[in-house]
């Protein structure tokens, strides 16, 4: 046996990309269509038998016809077949995109909230899979098991990190008494890298765009092998723009300090830089304007906080005042040792965190 496959996931087709001006975030949906021609164009290259796809195609119901006609095109163009497992946000019904008779023939849908099996005889393989038909779906897996007649791969979108999810809560029980040889799963927008339950495989690729700051990092697909001795995963970065996070001090100069903390190239990614530390007033409109032309998109966020006189309390009848007094009296001692005590107590006595010094 060797079966070869691209298993994509939660791609969210037609996401508004809210937090984006319209202008960018339209063009992060072309970019959305443009993935598709990359995933076939791996899928081909690759030689792969199967694409699979586990859920989450679309992001909603409604769908932009220039999307749909994208895709139909390019899985036309798809020299593999291709499996589709509809998910919570494109779930199959009679006015889902699914539901409609131009689809190319080599693409397949499952379409019941229960598991069907497709016989692939040329690959000596079984797959199966099913279909949320709402927003929400029982344990699809519960009590199923391949027929065993021949290797095996299920597809399905689901939930297998939380038991009691209603989006086709998945555990590695079921996992394991499946008797499938891989499960290729989608919902969850990390990629998790190859998993086992006993000698079942399984994985999900994570979302193959990132949406938001909560999808920071390499976004892409997984492509996979699938013999006697076991199953194999490469994981393929596909998105060529990442959201990232960036925390920075911000000193006397915020500017300067977020030019000092970047990366030659930052163009084509979408940043949320964290000012942190004393700083004096920000004006942080002005400071993401003069900055945007280096970035797809870029928000500022001010955490820092008015800079004090060091010693100011020193002297008064507190804590405070009582612990820098009593450094300041030794600062000719080692003027630079005693104030960066001042500066870590001031710091524990507030409550912040310690500073790097």
């Amino acid at each position: 046996m060797r079966i070869k496959f691209l298993h994509a996931a939660d791609l969210h087709l037609d996401s508004p990309f809210a937090a984006l001006p319209p202008e960018q975030a339209a063009r992060r949906r072309r970019e959305q269509r443009e993935l598709l021609g990359q995933i076939v164009e791996l899928c081909n290259g690759e030689q792969c038998d199967l694409l699979l796809l586990a859920g989450d195609l679309f992001d909603g119901a409604t769908v932009y016809p220039d999307t749909l006609e994208v895709l139909q095109r390019q899985l036309a163009r798809c020299r593999a077949l291709v499996f589709i497992s509809p998910g919570n946000h494109d779930p199959y019904g009679p006015d889902s995109p699914y539901a409609r008779n131009d689809w190319p023939k080599n693409v397949h849908f499952f379409t019941e909230p229960s598991m069907q099996g497709f016989q692939l005889p040329h690959l000596d393989l079984e797959l199966w899979g099913a279909a949320f038909t709402g927003p929400s779906a029982p344990s699809l897996l519960d009590g199923f098991r391949v027929t065993g007649e021949r290797p095996a791969i299920v597809l399905l979108h689901g939930d297998a990190q939380n038991a009691a999810s209603p989006y086709n809560a998945i555990t590695t029980t079921q996992l394991e008494q499946c008797g499938a040889d891989y499960v290729a799963l989608g919902h969850i927008h990390a990629p998790s890298g190859l998993l086992h339950a006993g000698k079942t495989a399984y994985a999900w690729p994570g979302c193959a765009m990132g949406r938001g700051f909560d999808e920071t990092g390499p976004r892409g697909v997984y492509v996979g092998t699938l013999t006697d001795e076991g199953c194999d995963l490469q994981f393929h970065p596909l998105d060529s723009r990442r959201y990232l996070i960036l925390s920075v001090e911000a000193g006397a100069d915020p500017r300067q300090s977020i030019l000092d903390a970047l990366p030659p190239e930052t163009e084509n990614d979408i940043y949320r830089i964290v000012l942190t530390g004393p700083s004096p007033r920000l004006d942080v409109v002005s400071l993401e304007e003069s900055l945007a032309p280096r970035f797809f998109g870029l928000t500022i966020v001010d955490e820092t906080y008015a800079p004090q006189n060091l010693w100011e309390a020193r002297g008064q009848d507190t804590l405070r005042g009582l612990f820098l007094q009593a450094l300041y009296e030794r600062r000719a001692e080692d003027r630079e040792l005693y104030e960066m005590a001042a500066q870590l107590g001031v710091a524990a006595l507030d409550g912040r965190e310690v500073p790097e010094l």
